[in-house]
């Protein structure tokens, strides 16, 4: 009986023993909250946001998992120790995520100023039709789409526009000298999809500026 109970004893004591030393996994957990607040604080939310959030859920149940042992006598941080890992990685990718991301908007940003300002450049150096400068021939036509309101109404008409062609033959302007209030947005994004063969002056390709009409019938 005395070895029984002395077993007994040795047995709890030990478990106390194991129960004290357990504690939680301090530097893993440490990493992984910051590896999470450094991807909210670099603003990732805003280039990443579905990966910031797959971070901030895999925190809440680091959070969640260390409450739960709070509550245990017999602590165990294995689980823990696995989700702080997951966590640090989710923080690490969505920071990564965002700098991708980041420097793919800024690249897209770049390149489209730097369309803007050559469509400016282009504009301000092209020669108007006339003379030694032909009109071009149309290579790709796109008809404008009918706007239903205006079709209820019974408009119909000649739109005219002015149009800048670049020297790849593509629009870079449109703008209407004429005017039919409820046809212009259709036919502006008619003539903007047109193409042309490039006009060359001196054997160079030049951009141009010509007028174009778009008809509106009624069926």
């Amino acid at each position: 009986m005395r070895t029984t109970v002395g077993f007994l004893a040795m047995t709890l004591a030990l478990a106390i023993t194991a129960a004290g030393c357990a504690t939680p996994p301090s530097a893993d957990i440490d990493a992984a909250k910051a590896a999470v607040d450094k991807a909210v604080t670099d603003g990732a939310g805003q280039y990443a946001a579905d990966a910031v959030k797959a971070a901030q859920d895999a925190r809440a149940a680091l959070d969640a998992e260390l409450l739960a042992q709070d509550g245990k006598w017999f602590k165990s941080y294995d689980k823990a120790r696995e989700l702080a890992a997951a966590a640090k990685a989710a923080g690490d990718k969505a920071a990564a995520d965002a700098v991708a991301a980041k420097e793919q908007a800024e690249a897209i940003a770049a390149k489209e100023k730097a369309d803007a300002e050559a469509r400016e450049k282009a504009k301000a150096a092209a020669v108007r039709v006339g003379g030694k400068i032909k009109p071009p021939t149309k290579i790709k036509n796109v008809t404008p789409v009918y706007p239903a309101a205006a079709k209820s109404a019974n408009v119909a008409g000649m739109v005219i526009i002015e149009a800048t062609i670049g020297g790849d033959g593509k629009v870079i302007h449109a703008k209407v000298l004429r005017s039919v209030p409820m046809l212009d947005e259709a036919a502006l994004d008619a003539v903007r999809q047109w193409e042309f063969t490039p006009t060359l002056l001196n054997g160079a390709p030049v951009p141009i500026v010509m007028t174009v009409t778009v008809n509106f019938k009624l069926q």
